[in-house]
């Protein structure tokens, strides 16, 4: 009975708010602040907190990771080169069938880099092993067990209401992704290069993530309009 209903009269798919570039930069630099306040009172909790918060919202950010491929990296399964890039390696997700695992590569940016904000949260957290994304307690201690993935989306509203963000409660576990799936459509990516780096499967996955940057197809459309001719000047007398 509900699913006739629902065929009768359907509901639009809710989305979630993706993060727009320029509001990335507004987190990650508030991040950036706290994380040196933090250390400067001694703070070691706090400084660890928003070394890895950093390093998480970058990672999931410039990799269109979903929050569950996140909580999942494991520090033994990364390669990171300063100034390059790194590899990230999943043994499976959402996408892979087969379950023969996945690598993802990471490049290295000269700003908001999601390689050095990992190194400084690695080092700063003293981790060898295990997972990459963990809890910090507040004495400083890091948990063994990786974050909770029902802990994902009130730890980043959490992030963007303290780092100024209006409407925190509109993003989800989903912003990073749908943020950087709308920047690259909008910097001339195309589906096939999108769906390549992502990891998406068909264009049903990859075009739920691509209606943030022109959402009325409007420069699409205006980009094949022919030119409006030129109009006969007015005769003079």
């Amino acid at each position: 009975m509900l699913k006739g209903i629902q065929t009768v009269h359907p509901s639009q798919e809710k989305r979630a708010t993706p993060l727009q570039l320029t509001q990335l930069g507004q987190v990650v630099d508030w991040l950036d602040g706290a994380a040196t306040a933090a250390g400067t009172r001694d703070d070691a909790a706090g400084r660890l907190r928003h070394l890895r918060d950093r390093a998480f919202v970058l990672l999931g950010f410039w990799r269109g990771f979903r929050g569950d491929e996140l909580v999942r990296l494991q520090v033994q399964d990364l390669e990171l080169v300063a100034g390059e890039g790194m590899t990230c390696f999943l043994p499976h997700s959402k996408s892979d069938r087969q379950h023969a695992g996945t690598t993802y590569k990471v490049p290295a940016l000269s700003r908001w880099c999601p390689v050095a904000a990992t190194m400084t949260w690695v080092a700063a957290a003293a981790l060898h092993e295990g997972p990459l994304f963990r809890a910090v307690n507040q004495w400083g201690g890091i948990a063994a067990a990786p974050l909770h993935p029902n802990s994902l989306v009130p730890l980043l509203r959490r992030i963007f209401r303290e780092a100024g963000l209006s409407s925190p409660d509109d993003y989800s576990g989903h912003s990073l992704r749908r943020g950087f799936a709308g920047w690259a459509n909008a910097n001339g990516w195309d589906v096939k290069a999108l769906m390549e780096y992502v990891g998406w499967r068909d264009v049903h996955s990859a075009m739920r993530y691509l209606d943030g940057a022109d959402p009325f197809a409007r420069r699409r459309i205006e980009a094949s309009l022919p030119e409006a001719p030129a109009l006969p000047r007015p005769a003079t007398t």
